[in-house]
């Protein structure tokens, strides 16, 4: 790539991420607590979990990518009160099925927080960061099964792979998740 392109790519991560986001907000806005912690049976994940979770790793994310601390900590668990206080990454189904927000303004709080937080970063980025290499290979376990894993080039993970990875189409994915399950509480879905 080169530093023309490099500033393309940043400037449509930039506008990306933002669109991604307002869709976050219009769920937020157009659920209730009713809503997203709502059981359907046993297997299907509720709105929920998939809020948090991608919330809780766009938190976790963009501090491994940015060198930040992590946001989420005991004061936001208390305030939000996640019926299970993970992001449920490492878990299974049969767990992550109890997920339930115990306050669904505080967490609208924390969601806002972490993408503001995101998105104020990204306005900052130096087009060149994005060659960065984060992850080297070989890949660490914990990587190597992943989608990013399946992403990254001869070098490992970079700044753009984690971005594009781990935030932008991680979100859009649980998107999908939160627009398919708003059908099974009497909502439509976000988009078209």
């Amino acid at each position: 790539m080169t530093a023309t392109t490099d500033a393309l790519v940043v400037d449509s991560l930039r506008r990306r991420m933002r669109a991604m986001h307002s869709l976050y907000a219009d769920a937020l806005a157009t659920m209730g607590p009713e809503h997203v912690n709502h059981f359907e049976r046993e297997g299907v994940l509720p709105i929920a979990f998939s809020l948090f979770h991608y919330t809780n790793m766009q938190d976790v994310s963009f501090a491994v990518i940015s060198g930040h601390a992590v946001i989420w900590d005991a004061g936001w668990q208390a305030r939000v009160r996640m019926a299970i206080d993970d992001h449920g990454k490492e878990r299974s189904v049969d767990e992550m099925v109890h997920q339930r927000i115990g306050d669904y303004e505080a967490f609208g709080d924390y969601q806002r927080t972490v993408f503001g937080r995101t998105e104020a970063w990204l306005d900052e980025l130096d087009p060149a960061e994005l060659r960065r290499v984060l992850v080297p290979r070989p890949l660490p376990p914990v990587v190597a099964d992943t989608y990013s894993a399946r992403v990254a080039g001869d070098e490992g993970i970079t700044v753009l792979d984690a971005l594009e990875c781990w935030i932008y189409q991680h979100g859009l994915r649980h998107m999908g998740e939160i627009e398919l399950a708003r059908g099974l509480v009497g909502l439509g879905g976000m988009t078209s």
